[in-house]
């Protein structure tokens, strides 16, 4: 039900460094406007000595900003390989400064017990300083410009895709994400209703960054717009035409099994008056720097609030989502030879389908797609399939991590996203998605996460402390089975 982000486009790009063209200026005898984009050694000085200006506030806020957003401009028409070096150079050579660290700690720690209060908060204040890194100051520079914050969003994208194993990155990651953490508080968050009436340039990005089930054309976007239909997202008053993460809504009577139905334009249109179900069958995260600040939990409830308040008729709120890591999880218990993983009558009637070979039936049939268009083969593999999907979803487990508080959680992430937001697994639905993506994620199988209003709170704080699946009577006996 959720997605990866996708990064920014050079559009994107193109419009920030034109839009920061007329304020930006580099000190006396330093151009960073013909920088080599794979940013060579040679050319490497400038830019320290233009990061060392910004911090240092020479001329003030207003000259500050300026070199900030030569800088910025200058590191939008770097190549990856270019900004990555500018990257590096910005991590490790403009964090905390650990010998002040360790002299400051030092410094606190030697105070007598019966220091006076007043030399306490100056020792506990000059440590907490010493600990913020000078490029913090920088990244707030860029903050202050126009579009500033999506320019940081962006670069956070492109530190994600470079800093694993590079422990400076990842230092300069967290400052990011700690800033974006804060500037992108929930309160600060706008829920924008989605309309066909919407601007071309906002619809456009909802086709882009939908990729759980593709918008195919204008068309198809418009029936997802229609009248039993609603789709909201929130934005940022900084980002006002870029969607933070999306979520698209189905009015229905009773709770949806197929994703077909829903995406069919040419299925007959529902008064939204009449409908009892509110069927959420995509959330969709816009923008790849935000990866890790969640808004998805928050989104859905201020949707169901928003709903609840326009549609008094509806009873039921409920998600036709994925199951991302099914046939993952599946291929490898049955590569590992998991003789248990089959009951003797499942094995019996996958074996009278065909001959298995060496790879066995349920592996020969799930490596087959064609199993959807032959009926014996359907029948033989419903119930080991639905079996298995209900033990998968209430069951497995990734590994605990006591290092950072964590019981072992749902292996499969969109469970662990709906039951974190106190959901409970409904309902697993045999053929919900036979697209070529949802049978090489799922083999077919969708899922219904319930959102029952009196349990939300109660299941939360179940899975939360001790990791406990909440689910239905029909999903536990099949678990169990």
């Amino acid at each position: 039900m959720t997605r990866d982000a996708v990064p920014a486009s050079p559009g994107v790009m193109a419009r920030l460094s034109a839009l920061w063209r007329d304020i930006s200026w580099s000190r006396a005898g330093i151009s960073l406007d013909n920088l080599s984009p794979d940013l060579p050694d040679g050319e490497m000085d400038g830019v320290r000595l233009q990061l060392h200006d910004c911090l240092e506030g020479k001329g003030g806020e207003v000259s500050a900003r300026s070199r900030a957003a030569a800088l910025g401009r200058a590191y939008l028409a770097l190549s990856p390989e270019g900004r990555l070096r500018f990257l590096t150079l910005l991590a490790s050579e403009f964090a905390p400064d650990r010998s002040r660290i360790e002299e400051a700690a030092r410094t606190l720690a030697d105070l007598p017990a019966d220091a006076d209060p007043e030399t306490i908060d100056w020792a506990e204040t000059r440590l907490r300083r010493t600990l913020v890194a000078p490029r913090r100051t920088l990244l707030t520079q860029f903050n202050a410009l126009p579009e500033g914050v999506k320019f940081l969003v962006d670069m956070r994208a492109e530190l994600l895709r470079h800093m694993s194993g590079d422990p400076a990155l990842k230092g300069l990651e967290r400052d990011l994400r700690d800033l974006l953490s804060a500037w992108f508080d929930v309160g600060f968050l706008e829920l924008k209703r989605v309309t066909w009436e919407s601007s071309a340039a906002f619809l456009e990005k909802i086709i882009t960054y939908e990729a759980v089930h593709a918008i195919q054309s204008w068309e198809d976007l418009k029936n997802r717009l229609d009248r039993d239909r609603r789709l909201y997202a929130f934005v940022h008053p900084r980002m006002p035409d870029e969607p933070l993460i999306f979520v698209e809504v189905a009015l229905v009577n009773g709770i949806s099994e197929g994703i077909g139905g829903l995406l069919d334009l040419n299925a007959p249109v529902l008064d939204p008056a009449v409908a009892d179900t509110a069927i959420f069958y995509s959330i969709s995260n816009a923008q790849a720097g935000l990866a890790g600040i969640s808004f998805g939990n928050f989104l859905i409830k201020r949707v169901v609030e928003t709903l609840r308040r326009e549609l008094p008729g509806l009873k039921a709120f409920s998600t036709l989502s994925p199951i991302p890591g099914f046939r993952r999880w599946l291929e490898s218990r049955l590569g590992e030879g998991d003789k248990a993983l089959l009951l003797p009558a499942e094995r019996k009637a996958l074996k009278a389908v065909g001959d298995a070979g060496p790879k066995g039936a349920l592996k020969r049939l799930v490596e087959d797609d064609n199993w959807t268009t032959n009926p014996e083969a359907e029948e033989a593999l419903k119930s080991p399939l639905t079996r298995l999907c209900a033990r998968y979803l209430t069951r497995e487990r990734r590994p605990a991590d006591p290092d950072r508080g964590r019981d072992a959680r749902a292996l499969d992430p969109v469970a662990h996203f709906h039951l974190t937001n106190g959901a409970r697994v409904e309902r697993i639905n045999w053929r919900g998605d036979l697209s070529s993506n949802g049978l090489r994620q799922s083999v077919g199988m969708m899922v219904n996460y319930l959102y029952k209003l009196d349990d939300i709170e109660r299941n939360h704080e179940a899975y939360q402390d001790k990791a406990t699946v909440a689910a239905s009577t029909a999903v536990k006996a099949l678990a169990k089975g």
